[in-house]
Parts: C-alpha cells; sequence; structure tokens
C-alpha cells in the first residue's frame, strides 16, 4: 500500500498549482484555465502522475523521481520537462515544443512525441516503442539507448555521444553530424548527408537512401549494409565498410577498405587529400 497522498479528478490553472510536492499521487486531473499558471509541479520529488492533461507551460521543472503514465501535453505545454533527473514516461503525448531538455536518467516508453528541439542536452536516456517528428532531436545528449523508433525530422542526433539505436526507422536529413561512438542496427535510415564530421560511427545490416551520405568521417564502419541510390559516398572518410547491393557512386574516400557488390560510378579525381583507400569489387 503506498503512504503517497492522492490528488483526483481536479482542475489547476493558477501558478505552481503544485509546487515542492512530495510523495503525491496526481490523477485524471486538468492544468488548463484562463489563469495561465506555469509551473505546476516545479521541484517535485516522487511523484506520480496517472491520466493527467497539462495545457499549461513549463509543468515538470527541477524534479526528482517523478512518474508519469496515459497523459497528455498540448502544443501549449512549452518545456514540460527540464533541468529533471530520474523521470520515467510510458502511455503519453508529449506535443509541446521543447519538451525535453537537460534532463538526468530518462526512460521513455510507447510515446507519442512532436516536439521541436526534443531532447537538447539529455543524458542516461533509454526509450522503447517512440514516434518521434520534430527538428534537431537529442543535440548534444549522451550515453542513449534507443529501440523500435520511428522518427521524422531534419537534424537529428548532432553533436551526440555514446548513442545505440536498433530496429528503427528514419526520415530525417543531416543525421548523426559532430556525433561519436554511435552504433546503429537493424534500421532504415532515409535522409541527406547523414553523418559528415562523425567519430567512430558504426551501421550493422541497415539500409540507407539519400545523397552524399558519411563524408569526413573518421574511424566509419558499415557492416553487411546497403546503400540505395546513394551518390558521391565516403569522401575523405576513414572508412570500413562491406555493402551489399547496388551503390549510385562512390568518391574519394580517404583511407580504409571498402568491399562492395556493384557500383554505378567511382570517383577518383579532383581531390585534395590523396586516397589509400582500398576499394574491392565482390
Amino acid at each position: 500500500m503506498s503512504n503517497k497522498k492522492v490528488i483526483k479528478d481536479q482542475r489547476f490553472e493558477e501558478e505552481r498549482a503544485l509546487y515542492n510536492a512530495t510523495n503525491l499521487i496526481v490523477e485524471n486531473c486538468l492544468f488548463v484555465g484562463e489563469e495561465n499558471g506555469e509551473s505546476a509541479l516545479k521541484e517535485a520529488t516522487e511523484v506520480e502522475i496517472k491520466s493527467c492533461y497539462f495545457d499549461l507551460k513549463y509543468p515538470f521543472w527541477h524534479d526528482d523521481n517523478v512518474v508519469i503514465s496515459n497523459s497528455t501535453m498540448t502544443p501549449n505545454c512549452r518545456a514540460a520537462l527540464w533541468y529533471s533527473k530520474n523521470i520515467e514516461i510510458n502511455d503519453s503525448n508529449l506535443f509541446g515544443i521543447k519538451a525535453l531538455r537537460e534532463c538526468n536518467g530518462i526512460k521513455l516508453n510507447r510515446l507519442n512525441v512532436y516536439s521541436v528541439e526534443f531532447g537538447w542536452k539529455s543524458n542516461n536516456i533509454e526509450g522503447r516503442n517512440l514516434i518521434i517528428n520534430g527538428d534537431y532531436v537529442f543535440l548534444m545528449g549522451k550515453n542513449i539507448n534507443l529501440r523500435k523508433v520511428r522518427y521524422e525530422g531534419k537534424y537529428s542526433f548532432q553533436y551526440i555521444e555514446n548513442l545505440t539505436i536498433e530496429d528503427s526507422i528514419f526520415d530525417t536529413k543531416d543525421a548523426f553530424w559532430h556525433s561519436k561512438n554511435v552504433i546503429v542496427k537493424n534500421s532504415i535510415i532515409n535522409g541527406e548527408y547523414l553523418g559528415w564530421y562523425s567519430e567512430n560511427l558504426t551501421f550493422i545490416n541497415c539500409k540507407i537512401k539519400g545523397t552524399q551520405p558519411l563524408c569526413y568521417c573518421k574511424n566509419l564502419k558499415l557492416i553487411d549494409c546497403e546503400l540505395d541510390g546513394c551518390d558521391l559516398a565516403f569522401e575523405y572518410s576513414e572508412v570500413d565498410a562491406s555493402l551489399k547491393g547496388n551503390i549510385k557512386s562512390i568518391k574519394n574516400p580517404l583511407s580504409g577498405k571498402i568491399v562492395y557488390d556493384a557500383a554505378d560510378e567511382i570517383i577518383l579525381k579532383d581531390s585534395k587529400y590523396p586516397s589509400t583507400c582500398e576499394l574491392i569489387k565482390r
């Protein structure tokens, strides 16, 4: 039996309505109203949120040990979770801009996220069964593990460190720029200019689409991957690749080895830097 106080079936519209709440269950409540109150649960600790509706700004700032389930944060619920730690969100909708920022220790399960600038500068994140739509997702994040994610948006995973992605589908552009220590497995990535300036970026059994992928990379690895229709790939990259199917063109890889089935064109000219990359056709 929980010793937490229960607040149920209430409406809150004033600023800091439940400020500094501790050991609390908030169930089937509305955070709406003409007062347009901000920061409803700021500085909260050991709080459970169940089946609630948030239509006001900044509800969860500087919080610790909060579980949110079956709840909705509307587009009016801007910057919902900032500077918080040990947060779990399940079966919920996050529709406000900048919904998660500078947080640590986050578990995300079965969410619909429509949020530009989601997850900036946030660390130690586990995400499962997510639908995410919005540009610049997880910018400058660290220590992130994602599985079964469907993502649509530009400029994803830039300046990120220590990321693992599995069984996911991405419709994106300029993804993984300046990233470090990223592994992507069993996934589909559709987007232009993938992975430029990355370090220790690895794709395993992935299908990649889009123009000019994987240029200026350091220690790039592709294991049993397909580059479908990709052109001008690998320019000035340090690469170790095993490619399936046909690639449209490979251009001036810097070093390493590329084993491929077929290529429409191999471009080894007009290079600013000498290429020592070994190209092997099966």
